[in-house]
């Protein structure tokens, strides 16, 4: 009934089930992959049994991975993978564009708001699509990682980190929320997706740039930097945060302590959250004063540290006070950051930790040589050092860079024609490591999950399942329609006869309503944009649910109102209540005056006739919340429900 749409519930099945489909197929995709390479591998290897032993990789002493790199690596190579379990949940598709990226942006300007705009339009557009594609490329660049420890791969691992953490940040956090007011490192600025991008940029790096603790030390500085001013921010008059509560009203701090202790999450986290903000409530000067010294002892302590040598015994106690300060920020105010069933990954506390510890790592000596020799592949015997083979290096062959061998002089470098011929492209997977191997695979799994995502961001035109999960499937039909006469807004008389040789979309609509059926004209006006050059082949018709205010001069004022008047292919219907009850029992439409006369109810429903004049498709058109996404997906429906009739002869 007009006016009673209802809005569309984060968990509607409909969506859930279809998201449920689209990991599973492409989950047996990712595990295809990962299948084909390891048998391609395994055969190239038995096919090319000189390629088992890697070329140019001599059994002598190889420089093991830098720990500091090694911690950073495999940490948000697990966080990546956590975070595209989290992108599992039921209400990710719908609720992240609403309940996510809408207000992470509320409070920025308005080019923020439109970047972020942007991006949750081709999420809403297509929710299933871009919810499945975020999981696999989580979990991609998590597995590539995790696999990739050393060389070209894993630099490239590092690369599609900081790529797709800049996506994340940029449309999914607002910039963190740097340009918005209240910012504070408690609340997660400046945005957990950006520690993924620095961590990712720091795995490209060349091993050399580890060297010496130059790195580690501008790593700490940095951090140290970044906690002083964030100690400013958290000290600076007038933001709220210094008062527990100002005015009966709750400051910064408890505002946000009082948010998250409604959070859907086990009962012992919940009254722990709610016992700190009762605690902050009553002694918020107390709390920011902490918070603030903390802030800056720490921030201060990495600096010096970092940078003076004499200084550099306080970076232990620096970084486990940050450790601590951090701890106490992820479970007491962040709450951890996964629960509510649209937490996308655990917060800034975990990421911005692991590189600071990274950073401690690495200002510390480098790692002693280690000795790792080459077994033997059995049946064969030991061969000497070969010359680098070309296809090796393309396909990521070594994971370890070797510190001093004697080798013979290294071959002219293959053209990149060269490179693809069939013979070295072969020769480079069977030189490849295990490692490597899983790596390609990685890439694989990300790249069915960038595809759609690109796909779904170019795309203009809106999935149908927003509408079929507002009022369900069509139902496909097969019988001629009921036969009417009526006269249109321009004093035209029009009837189904004169319709013969087109496709019509039928619906029924109140001209004085002011809930559903402007949006139900949108949606036709909508569908009647994607239909392009079809539009004369396609006939667009409305008639009045009213009978009382069912008169010409009305459906021309609606025309106007809804800017439909400027469709040529547009007929908007009425005649005497005679006619028009005839023509509303004829097609199942229930039009009746509700109690006290405040509105008129009736069936929300469109009508798809063929060019023979038979109903082929009947549509629930209850247009539900009226947001953008559902109207341009009931817009979707409309224009798919003609496409297939135009097909049919």
């Amino acid at each position: 009934m007009s006016g009673m749409g209802s809005p569309l519930q984060l968990t509607n099945q409909t969506v859930v089930a279809a998201f449920r489909s689209a990991l599973i197929h492409q989950g047996i995709i990712a595990l295809l992959i990962f299948f084909l390479l390891a048998m391609l591998w395994v055969s190239v290897r038995e096919w090319l049994p000189a390629a088992r032993r890697r070329p140019g990789t001599p059994s002598g002493a190889l420089a093991a991975e830098p720990a500091a790199r090694r911690l950073i690596r495999i940490g948000f190579g697990v966080l990546w993978l956590l975070d595209g379990v989290l992108q599992m949940q039921p209400a990710m598709p719908l609720g992240l564009p609403s309940s996510v990226t809408e207000p992470a942006a509320a409070g920025s300007p308005g080019w923020v708001r439109h970047l972020v705009d942007f991006g949750g339009q081709a999420w809403s557009y297509h929710p299933v699509a871009a919810a499945a594609s975020a999981v696999w490329i989580q979990i991609g660049i998590g597995i590539w990682l995790l696999t990739a420890a050393r060389g070209r791969w894993s630099q490239l691992g590092g690369l599609a980190s900081v790529g797709w953490g800049l996506v994340v940040w940029i449309f999914g956090e607002a910039f963190g929320g740097i340009f918005a007011p209240g910012l504070s490192w408690l609340f997660g600025a400046p945005g957990a997706a950006l520690w993924y991008a620095v961590a990712g940029a720091l795995i490209a790096l060349p091993d050399r740039a580890w060297l010496g603790g130059q790195l580690g030390r501008r790593l700490l500085a940095g951090a140290g930097v970044f906690l002083a001013g964030m100690a400013v921010l958290q000290a600076w008059p007038g933001r709220g945060f210094w008062q527990g509560t100002a005015g009966r009203q709750p400051g910064s701090l408890t505002s946000m302590l009082q948010d998250m202790s409604q959070t859907s999450q086990p009962g012992f986290l919940a009254s722990l959250v709610r016992g700190f903000g009762s605690f902050t409530a009553g002694h918020g000067f107390l709390v920011n004063l902490v918070v603030v010294v903390a802030l800056a002892v720490t921030g201060a302590g990495l600096i010096a540290g970092a940078l003076v040598q004499a200084w550099r015994p306080v970076l232990r106690p620096a970084v486990g006070l940050l450790l601590v300060l951090s701890a106490a920020a992820w479970v007491l105010v962040q709450d951890l950051g996964v629960f509510g069933g649209l937490g996308t990954d655990p917060n800034s506390m975990i990421p911005f930790a692991l590189l600071v510890v990274g950073g401690y790592l690495a200002v510390a000596p480098a790692p002693a040589v280690v000795t790792a020799a080459e077994p033997a592949v059995a049946g064969e015997a030991a061969v000497a050092a070969e010359p680098a083979v070309a296809g090796a290096a393309a396909a990521g062959a070594a994971d370890a860079e070797p510190v001093a061998a004697a080798e013979p002089a290294a071959a002219p470098a293959a053209g990149w024609r060269d490179r693809l011929r069939p013979g070295q492209l072969a020769r480079g997977l069977g030189n490849a490591s295990p490692r490597t191997v899983a790596a390609v695979g990685a890439l694989g799994v990300a790249i069915i999950g960038v595809v759609p995502m690109m796909a779904a961001s170019a795309s203009t035109t809106a999935s149908p399942l927003v509408a079929e999960a507002l009022d369900g499937s069509s139902a496909p039909l097969n019988f001629r329609a009921p036969a009417f006469q009526l006269t249109n807004q321009d004093g035209r008389q029009v009837s189904l006869a004169s319709l013969r040789g087109k496709v019509v979309l039928m619906t029924f609509l109140d001209p004085v309503c002011t809930s559903d059926c402007p949006l139900i004209a949108q949606e036709f006006r909508q569908a009647d944009r994607l239909l392009a050059g079809q539009q004369r082949q396609v006939e667009l018709v409305a008639v009045v649910a009213n009978p009382i205010y069912n008169g010409v001069s009305y459906t021309q004022a609606f025309d106007r109102q809804e800017h439909m008047n400027t469709l040529p292919n547009w007929d908007y219907l009425t005649g005497s209540v005679t006619q028009l009850k005839k023509v509303w029992r004829q097609y199942g439409i229930a039009a009746q005056i509700l109690p006290a006369g405040g509105m008129i109810g009736h069936s929300d429903v469109a009508y798809v006739i063929d060019q023979s004049g038979r109903t082929r498709t009947e549509l629930n058109f209850d247009p539900g919340p009226g947001t953008t996404s559902s109207q341009a997906s009931f817009a979707s429906e409309l224009f798919t429900a003609a496409q297939q009739s135009l097909g049919v002869s």
